[in-house]
């Protein structure tokens, strides 16, 4: 059972263990939260989540500590739109009951899918050969939780790179998250997917290469979930088949046998992607005339 001894370690159950949770972000979280809360690798978000799920303490208490807090209305406005957005896909649940097993966007009941399980045992396992991918698999395992970010990183691994429904890492992520719950967690997936509810005119898919270079320059998080690439330079870290052999031998990375190679190419599987999300989209329109 994931949810183990390894996993509960890592929180304080109970309306105390909220409460002190709360102040302590408000202290020292808040004040850089809308830039800190892109970085896996530092301290950053608030960890709320879990709190809310279990009821051990109230949006509205949340919302209210959050308005009284004196420091930089950008920061507070910045936390008010992601707890804004968490009511949101109540909102969405209530007016799509279903959306835990289907589509918002029925035009991605065409989308071809792929049913390959070695793919997603890799992925659950945290053995796709792309480190910041593997870092929140295994983040995800040991203790019960993953950073925002790198959620939609694997979520868009796992729906655009080997384009496995997201209805399987959905509730993969609902036997494994302490946070998960029957709003949030189909909502954000969906958003990831391309099939829930989204504004944006095009088709997402998150490059795990740049992801990890942007938000986790310096490897800590990487290093932190994935030791066996520990001492590889930074310049290598979330490429590491990029790396002369010399450094990956001085690092003691060996490719398919301390760490897996790529599962995939990013460009190539790209290309599959946007080319079954076109496909998708002309079979849909021919059932609208």
């Amino acid at each position: 059972d994931p949810k183990n001894e390894s996993v509960i370690s890592h929180w304080v159950v109970g309306e105390a263990g909220a409460a002190k949770q709360l102040a302590s972000f408000i202290k020292h979280d808040l004040p850089n939260y809308k830039m800190g809360r892109e970085y896996p690798g530092r301290a950053g978000t608030s960890l709320m989540s879990p709190f809310l799920f279990f009821g051990e303490i109230s949006p509205n208490t949340v919302f209210r500590a959050i308005l009284q807090w004196d420091g930089n209305e950008e920061e507070k406005l910045a936390f008010l739109r992601e707890l804004a957005w968490r009511e949101f896909h109540y909102h969405l649940l209530f007016y799509h009951q279903e959306m835990g097993t289907k589509n918002i966007h029925a035009m991605f009941d065409h989308f071809e899918w792929d049913e390959n399980e070695a793919h997603f045992i890799a992925w659950t396992e945290g053995q796709t050969g792309y480190p910041i991918v593997d870092a929140g698999m295994r983040q995800l395992k040991q203790t019960g939780f993953m950073h925002n970010r790198v959620r939609m990183i694997v979520a868009s691994f796992l729906t655009k790179h080997v384009r496995i429904q997201w209805q399987k890492g959905e509730a993969w992520f609902w036997e494994h998250l302490v946070d998960a719950d029957p709003a949030n967690n189909p909502a954000n997936w969906q958003w990831i997917a391309g099939s829930g509810m989204d504004a944006a005119p095009y088709f997402r898919i998150f490059n795990p290469i740049l992801q990890g270079e942007k938000f986790d320059t310096d490897g800590a998080y990487v290093r932190k979930y994935v030791p066996e690439l520990a001492k590889l330079p930074n310049e290598f870290i979330q490429k590491p088949w990029m790396a002369p052999i010399e450094i990956r031998l001085n690092a003691n990375v060996l490719l398919g046998t301390t760490y897996p190679a790529p599962l995939v190419d990013h460009q190539n599987t790209r290309q599959i992607s946007l080319h079954r999300y076109q496909m998708a989209k002309q079979s849909f329109a021919s059932t609208q005339k």
